[in-house]
């Protein structure tokens, strides 16, 4: 089931959710694809360890080769690239995907990556897709080929302000176009557990009955760290705090249906 982790605001920690979840689903045995749709290729150099070569295949790749005509299409597979980390594969990102982003939106593109995602869904137990901080030709793309949502949430008023026309646009990409998409829930992150402000919103949000998951990530150092060393905290520090955050919130999602908020 494609998994999209999708804020509008940016520095929620998208791409180190999608890639910390997704290195505990390889570590678990799953086969497991994260697509990096987001230009700036934060998960592709998380997962790499560098940002991709131009010449290295990628969703910038399959995407252009969506814009020409062949009788013999290469399938998405061969996009793909292998991690470090076993089990865990890549769509890897470019920076020329915000130059192709006009000439796919002209072509009506929208839907070849759904196409893509259902080629590649007996090849893979677990797919999470990063998506760029704004709702743009890609997140559509991914929020009209994927079965669920879930929505990276930092602990300030503006992040509550764009929660609800986040809400409010997944709302519109179901009834228009995917009917089976549903928000998995909402992930706290950088929680400050003795903080009053980070307490009161969290709450403010279950009180209106929001699909709230836990637990809420806690802030931590070492998440530096990780990214610094291109390893995701799994592999990292197996017994950190925040490594038994993101396993206790892999297996709630696991057992969580989807919200339909």
């Amino acid at each position: 089931m494609p998994l999209v982790v999708f804020n509008q605001k940016g520095g929620v920690g998208k791409s180190t959710i999608t890639c910390n979840l997704a290195a505990i689903s390889a570590s678990q045995g799953l086969r497991t694809l994260v697509i990096d749709l987001d230009a700036q290729g934060n998960s592709s150099a998380y997962l790499l360890g560098h940002a991709p070569a131009p010449e290295q295949p990628g969703i910038a790749h399959f995407f252009e080769q969506t814009l020409g005509f062949s009788f013999h299409p290469l399938p998405p597979s061969h996009f793909i690239q292998r991690t470090p980390f076993a089990q865990l594969d890549l769509l890897a990102s470019s920076p020329r995907l915000d130059e192709l982003q006009t000439k796919l939106e002209s072509r009506h593109k929208i839907y070849k990556l759904r196409e893509a995602l259902q080629a590649l869904a007996s090849d893979y137990d677990r797919i999470y897709i990063d998506t760029p901080p704004a709702l743009n030709f890609y997140t559509r793309s991914a929020l009209m080929g994927a079965a669920a949502c879930l929505i990276p949430f930092d602990c300030d008023d503006f992040s509550r302000q764009a929660l609800y026309t986040l809400l409010a646009n997944v709302q519109e990409i179901r009834a228009d176009h995917n009917a089976s998409l549903q928000v998995r829930g909402i992930v706290v992150n950088q929680f400050q557990a003795r903080a009053s402000l980070p307490q009161r919103l969290v709450q403010e949000l279950l009180d209106e009955g929001l699909p709230v998951l836990q637990p809420y990530l806690p802030q931590s150092i070492k998440v530096r760290e990780s990214h610094q060393q291109a390893t995701p905290m799994i592999y990292l520090d197996p017994r950190h705090k925040l490594t038994q955050a993101f396993v206790a919130l892999h297996q709630s999602l696991a057992a969580t249906p989807a919200a339909s908020t």
